[in-house]
């Protein structure tokens, strides 16, 4: 398609979804009225900025089932995210909106070069979260063969990789990192025949996505994808690494001022709100994902027709302030990446002292090195003053100093209100 041409069928989509959203959602239809917005005020995707925003904690007072856009008999499953900073947020999905996932899910898989030849080895959990079935959902559709052996312990991952003889790992990055070092502590790269990795669920820096490349042998791949859209496999990064493809088919992207709700200009940093084009059980408009990213523009080298997102930098709600500065802790991977000497661990510890809040950066030293680590914490320091703009203590660590985790890692530790 032409741009013209998509832009033409986004518009077609969106006054779809508009309509659907007001007459079949009481949630839509009280925020619309509130505004004064009615469906046929909405025509072309210009007029999004006429919608009102949704945020998580609408999806949250609405538990479980309040955003439901059909009859609970066309409701086909509901999944749920975990709940671990407050109620669980629920989504609902028609026949048709799972056959948009896996259609969704089938593009990451082959934008990363996975084809019906492939054995993928999924390793995230199954259940209310989306994670284990979503990318089964894409294994089937694309027609390679899923190997779903979800959240088991190491010793029965690597048997499996060893035994299946997987070519495509799907994990956390937090996780494909201990997976690694594990094989490479016991000798079994030779025996591992992986080529590709399609890692999510959290935000990892240029410097571990290396680590976990030379320690695997393969190419990564970063997926994004939240519960309350869809699932993951809402984009991807293609073989190029220059920024996240999203289906713009299926979604209307825009940045946003994350104050103000202005609608940012292409290029520009804020916060990513996304409004379902197709989505029957549980449409959103314009929903706050509170991720801080930018749209890219121009075409990818590739050739790919999607438009594309800047890597995840974090999120509004992972925002540390320290001394007047706001800082995300992306901020801080990216500061750690340029460092010589460092490996991809971290840990922000924020304190308060006599009503003074600290910060304390917590990195571990490159592995096969015998730094200076007193030398090596003041080059971090002076690296975070110059290129941040502020104050911190920094502490190293000798490589393997900090814990590794099968899910996801907790990269900031608050200890102000303890």
């Amino acid at each position: 398609m032409s741009e013209d041409q998509r832009a033409a069928l986004q518009s077609e989509r969106l006054r779809w979804t508009v309509r659907h959203c007001y007459e079949n959602s009481p949630f839509y239809r009280r925020k619309m009225d509130a505004l004064g917005v009615r469906p046929e005020d909405i025509r072309t995707i210009e007029d999004v900025v006429k919608l009102p925003f949704t945020d998580k904690e609408e999806l949250r007072e609405n538990y479980p089932l309040g955003l439901a856009a059909v009859p609970e008999e066309r409701i086909v499953r509901i999944h749920a995210s975990s709940g671990t900073t407050g109620k669980r947020t629920v989504a609902c999905y028609t026949r048709k909106d799972i056959d948009d996932w896996s259609e969704m899910m089938a593009r990451c898989f082959a934008y990363a070069g996975v084809t019906d030849r492939d054995r993928v080895q999924i390793t995230p959990g199954y259940g209310l979260w989306t994670a284990g079935i979503g990318f089964q959902l894409g294994c089937e559709r694309l027609g390679a063969m899923a190997v779903p052996v979800g959240p088991v312990g190491s010793e029965m991952q690597i048997e499996t990789l060893i035994d299946f003889g997987s070519t495509v790992l799907v994990s956390t990055s937090s996780y494909a990192l201990l997976l690694g070092e594990e094989i490479e502590r016991r000798g079994l790269r030779g025996q591992i025949k992986l080529r590709k990795g399609v890692i999510g669920s959290e935000r990892w820096s240029d410097k571990m996505r290396a680590r976990i490349e030379d320690l695997l042998g393969i190419e990564t791949f970063d997926i994004i994808g939240m519960t309350e859209l869809y699932g993951p496999g809402t984009g991807l990064d293609c073989h190029c690494h220059q920024g996240i493809h999203y289906w713009d088919d299926f979604f209307l992207k825009e940045i946003i001022d994350p104050v103000t709700g202005r609608q940012l200009l292409p290029g520009e940093q804020g916060e990513l709100a996304a409004t379902t084009l197709t989505r029957e059980g549980m449409p959103l408009l314009r929903y706050r994902t509170r991720d801080i990213t930018r749209i890219i523009p121009g075409q990818c080298p590739c050739g790919s027709p999607h438009p594309r997102i800047e890597r995840l930098l974090g999120r509004t709600d992972d925002m540390i302030k320290i001394k007047g500065v706001n800082i995300y802790p992306g901020q801080i991977d990216s500061v750690l990446s340029k460092t010589p000497g460092l490996s991809s661990e971290y840990r922000i510890v924020l304190r308060r002292e006599g009503g003074r809040d600290s910060m304390l950066i917590r990195a571990e030293a490159a592995e096969n090195t015998a730094p200076d680590h007193g030398e090596l914490a003041k080059v971090l320091q002076r690296a975070i003053k110059t290129q941040l703009g502020v104050t911190a203590e920094a502490e190293i660590v000798p490589f393997g100093g900090l814990p590794r985790s099968e899910k996801k890692t907790k990269r900031v530790i608050d200890e102000r209100d303890v």
